[in-house]
């Protein structure tokens, strides 16, 4: 079963060591050939940052992504994974979109109360189901609770890449948090 297993994966990295290097010669086809392999995966980073309804956004961001990729393909070392690396990038399209389409940058600071949501609730919900609803968050606000929570970034990260005071990023998250626990127990 292990032999399988590294025959897999030693094909999987020829594979993809000649599309990279296809991608460095500029070849569309290797372009192409990357880009179908890694879309399902790179689309739904994207798609945790834009909203359900705006699938024409989450398609121009991750093209704008991949456009950086082709274009920085020389750059990428092959130290550590590659898919990672397109996911770097891919994530920092995101945050550039979010930036760039800010409607404002208020300095508002709030104080920020750890609100408990019904954990019964929340852990009977599918991945799929709690995405949809961190989904309708509005855009800034759903921006940094993807930043926050699931990335990882503190909120001075979150600031430095989107422009914004510490004190705005902790509200967009305690807005978010508010909402979604609004949303949790409204599906009772």
């Amino acid at each position: 079963m292990n032999t399988a297993l590294s025959y897999i994966e030693s094909n999987f990295d020829e594979e993809l060591s000649t599309l990279i290097s296809g991608c460095r010669e500029g070849r569309r086809d290797a372009q192409e050939k990357l880009y179908k392999k890694l879309y399902p995966k790179m689309m739904s980073v994207v798609k945790r940052y834009t909203n359900q309804y705006q699938y024409h956004i989450a398609e121009e961001i991750l093209n704008n992504s991949f456009l950086k990729v082709f274009k920085k393909i020389d750059s990428y070392k092959y130290e550590g994974s590659f898919e990672g690396w397109v996911r770097r990038i891919v994530v920092n399209s995101v945050y550039d979109y979010v930036r760039q389409n800010t409607k404002y940058m208020e300095k508002v600071v709030f104080v920020e109360k750890d609100e408990v949501i019904n954990t019964d609730l929340a852990s009977k919900m599918r991945y799929d189901e709690l995405m949809k609803l961190v989904q309708q968050l509005p855009d800034n606000t759903r921006a940094v609770f993807n930043m926050f929570v699931i990335e990882g970034l503190s909120h001075k990260e979150i600031c430095e890449m989107l422009h914004i005071s510490e004190g705005t990023s902790k509200w967009h998250l305690f807005e978010a948090r508010k909402t979604l626990k609004q949303k949790i127990e409204n599906l009772k």
